[in-house]
């Protein structure tokens, strides 16, 4: 049965015309956001506010997840031009604080690795910081090692749900393989900030959540978002409960209480949500 949206994650629709300008330029520069890929809520309100999460190495993606709206199947080449494509737009917005994610690409030899490393170069040349949102990379370390040793400020890698919620959730993923990636960039430099998220109302219990967070804190993550999970549509895995924003700021108060540099816990918080906020943390 589909479940009404309580009142509080009702989204005011601000800045079209900006976020108009905003589609344009990406189509221009043959660009992806994840933003438009995975339907995202906020949309129009970051666009509005000149800013994106940028979508790496193809449209399509290699997995499955049931929450996830990114199109899986066959995947596309990956573009050389992508790099340069990317520092351009963020350029063009004026950005200070660049949120780079991807698709999985399990289909290369290193997850596309190389790629991210080679955007983080020419992103680090404009001089903005530099976020990335990475896949698992199938738990290569050496794939990982790419990545960091290109030195991007903040590492990012979504637990995304408790471990018993793999199985339906994620299913091509695992959850120690993940805490694993966290604490393997921490031990080649930990001088890069950590961070990871988590979606609620998947149908897991408060007592797993705080088990997460504090599983994060053992690898020493230093970020953590909350937010709620929304469906994407009928197909997708169901929302099976709209999370109360006390909760989202009991587990807000509790992650600052476990020792994380700074948390986002909101009902519309997501992944890159407001990003830059961090900025103040991290100088």
């Amino acid at each position: 049965m589909h479940k009404r949206k309580p009142e509080w994650l009702r989204v005011r629709l601000q800045g079209a015309e900006k976020s108009q300008q905003v589609k344009d330029m990406l189509k221009r520069l043959s660009l992806h956001t994840v933003c438009e890929e995975a339907n995202c809520p906020n949309l129009i309100e970051c666009f509005g506010r000149k800013t994106a999460t940028f979508m790496i190495l193809g449209s399509v993606c290699t997995r499955n997840c049931t929450f996830c709206n990114v199109t899986k199947g066959l995947t596309q080449p990956v573009d050389p031009e992508e790099p340069a494509h990317v520092a351009e737009a963020v350029k063009e917005l004026g950005l200070k604080h660049a949120v780079i994610t991807s698709v999985t690409r399990d289909d290369l030899p290193d997850g596309g690795a190389g790629h991210f490393a080679r955007v983080i170069e020419k992103l680090k040349e404009a001089g903005v910081i530099v976020e990335v949102l990475i896949p698992d990379f199938q738990g290569s370390r050496e794939a990982l090692e790419i990545v960091i040793k290109a030195k991007p400020h903040i590492l990012n890698h979504n637990i995304e749900t408790v471990p018993r919620l793999y199985p339906t959730v994620r299913p091509k993923a695992s959850y120690p393989r993940s805490l694993e990636l966290l604490k393997n960039s921490k031990e080649l430099d930990d001088s890069i900030f950590t961070k990871s998220g988590i979606m609620v109302g998947l149908g897991e219990q408060e007592a797993e959540v705080i088990k997460v967070m504090q599983d994060l804190r053992e690898v020493g993550c230093d970020i953590l978002t909350i937010g709620q999970y929304l469906a994407p549509s009928a197909k997708h895995h169901p929302v099976i409960e709209y999370i109360h924003p006390d909760i989202f700021k009991k587990y807000k108060d509790l992650a600052y209480q476990m020792g994380f540099k700074y948390v986002a816990a909101d009902p519309l918080v997501r992944s890159s949500y407001h990003a830059a906020d961090v900025s103040e943390v991290i100088s």
